[in-house]
């Protein structure tokens, strides 16, 4: 029997999923937030974000076009994640990820905690070289270890390090003696961003990384009065204006190679932060294929 009124499938923006083959964008959900030590929630992040795309207007002013019809995204079911290893989760999506680089198809992360983009990084360092990360984020995250474990939401950026010499902050507003010693040349604080205008803050990244890029976002770069809902919030964040006229400067410039969405920790009944994730989700890959 057919419906005479289906719902969009349980897909990024309700789309049906091209033949994997022809697909230029991966979607990876990973529901996993065993390391989380303050809010817990980001597990059910990625299924919140799809979520909302599926009720989004996918016909977009800026872009002139619906980019579901020029992009061509196939979205995988939701990864299982190791409960009782972090570094096994991290390594499983480190194979994903890695099927997904070789096929040369863009890899999307949905978390989840942050250190779902450790597995990517490592991913996108075994399949290029010459690459940086740019990393948006309230918090450092460049701990070396956090409560006992190398692999945690406080330690991507450390984990990141490792594979990659080319790693560059933006948004910071908290961070730990230690590691503004060590890597603050690397940060473009937000303190900072208020004496700088949208285009100075692009610029600045622009000019700090290499053409091929992989961005990591943890959306509680996002000021908490947009986005409640995340595990860590911190005041005085982006907007959402701000962040997507960034990304979008940015990935105009650069070669995007990967891209995630973390620390989405959704509150119940409050579906505005789920929306609003969505729609990043749709902007940056507008600003990636959609050139204009």
């Amino acid at each position: 029997m057919e419906l005479n009124n289906p719902m969009p499938k349980y897909n990024l923006f309700g789309v049906e999923n091209p033949e994997y083959s022809e697909a230029q964008v991966v979607v990876l959900p990973v529901p996993y937030d065993s390391t989380t030590t303050y809010k817990s929630g980001a597990r059910d992040g990625p299924h919140e974000i799809i979520s909302a795309s599926r009720n989004m207007e996918t016909y977009s002013e800026e872009f002139g076009c619906d980019i579901t019809e020029k992009i061509r995204i196939f979205t995988t079911d939701e990864l299982a994640p190791n409960l009782n290893s972090p570094e096994e989760t991290v390594r499983s999506i480190e194979e994903e990820v890695s099927k997904i680089l070789k096929d040369g198809k863009m890899p999307v992360l949905l978390g989840g905690e942050h250190t779902v983009a450790v597995g990517a990084i490592y991913a996108v360092s075994k399949h290029m070289k010459d690459f940086s990360v740019i990393h948006f984020d309230a918090h450092s995250d460049y701990r070396d270890e956090y409560m006992g474990s190398k692999y945690c939401h406080a330690c991507i950026m450390a984990r990141a390090r490792e594979r990659c010499d080319s790693c560059f902050s933006v948004g910071v507003r908290s961070i730990d003696e230690t590691s503004a010693t060590k890597y603050g040349k690397d940060i473009l604080y937000r303190k900072d961003m208020h004496n700088m205008t949208i285009k100075e803050v692009s610029e600045e990244i622009i000019r700090r990384t290499r053409k091929n890029v992989y961005i990591t976002i943890d959306t509680d770069v996002i000021d908490p009065s947009q986005l409640p809902s995340t595990g860590t919030p911190e005041p005085d964040g982006l907007s959402f204006f701000e962040l997507t006229q960034i990304l979008k400067s940015v990935i105009i410039e650069k070669h995007l190679v990967g891209i995630d969405f973390n620390e989405l920790a959704p509150i119940g009944g409050l579906t505005a932060p789920n929306y609003l994730v969505a729609k990043l989700v749709y902007m940056a890959l507008g600003y990636a294929f959609i050139k204009n």
